[in-house]
């Protein structure tokens, strides 16, 4: 059976501007890895509200579970929180369990909660919210999508939160062996293999080393007996 499918839609115009990078996909991806989960897409969109509903309603109806990140703070440019409601239609304030969180953790550090900071209870109402142990401010999950902060240590806190409710499959395992061959004598070989091995992904990444050309071959799948297999038969053909 195939493992389960997940997407990631990445939020931010100061992801496309270069302004800032973005690390959360590389950590969701060996997180869902992990679990045997897999993350088969990413697209990065930027703060309009059109682009944002149409990229989350068509990553949920392809994808067992979407994970979203950035624009759920106080400022005016983060949007998500009112797209995801527009994607689902549903509706969408302040609401009273968000409210009383953020209310516990201004509290203890005596600062108010003022209207700018209320917009981060601004949750849809059919969502359920996701906890984030880190500064307070949920996320939510609207149907098979989880909405959560673009800010790693944020992002990260939630994914701990969420990843115990999703069910997984197989984890992934690789295996790299390095080839000291230019990629047009590997090619061939690799082909054939792959045919031969249709469960298993392998990928070349070549490399040039004082003057000689080579390639890390890395060989993925769910059986470990198999990807050992394979790796043995590439090795043999270039022993």
């Amino acid at each position: 059976m195939a493992n389960p499918t997940a997407a990631m839609l990445v939020i931010g115009d100061e992801i496309l501007s270069g302004r800032t990078r973005d690390a959360n996909m590389h950590y969701l991806a060996g997180q869902l890895t992990e679990i045997g989960v897999d993350l088969k897409e990413v697209q990065i969109v930027g703060d309009e509200p059109g682009t944002i509903v149409a990229a989350v309603q068509g990553l949920s109806s392809r994808f067992g579970v979407v994970f979203t990140s950035g624009g759920i703070g106080p400022t005016h440019d983060d949007i998500t929180a009112d797209c995801m409601a527009a994607a689902f239609d549903q509706t969408i304030d302040v609401r009273d369990d968000a409210r009383a969180i953020l209310a516990t953790h201004y509290a203890k550090s005596g600062t108010e909660l003022n209207t700018a900071r209320l917009r981060m209870a601004r949750i849809p109402q059919g969502a359920t919210l996701i906890d984030n142990p880190v500064s307070a401010a949920p996320g939510f999950t609207v149907k098979n999508v989880h909405v959560m902060a673009g800010v790693p240590s944020v992002f990260q806190a939630m994914v701990a939160s969420v990843l115990p409710t999703l069910t997984g499959g197989e984890p992934l395992i690789s295996q790299t062996v390095t080839i000291h061959r230019g990629e047009g004598d590997i090619a061939g070989p690799l082909g054939a293999l792959a045919l031969a091995y249709p469960t298993l992904s392998m990928g070349s990444y070549p490399f040039q080393r004082d003057g000689k050309y080579g390639a890390h071959i890395v060989v993925r799948g769910t059986d470990v007996q198999m990807i050992d297999e394979a790796i043995a038969k590439l090795e043999a053909v270039f022993a």
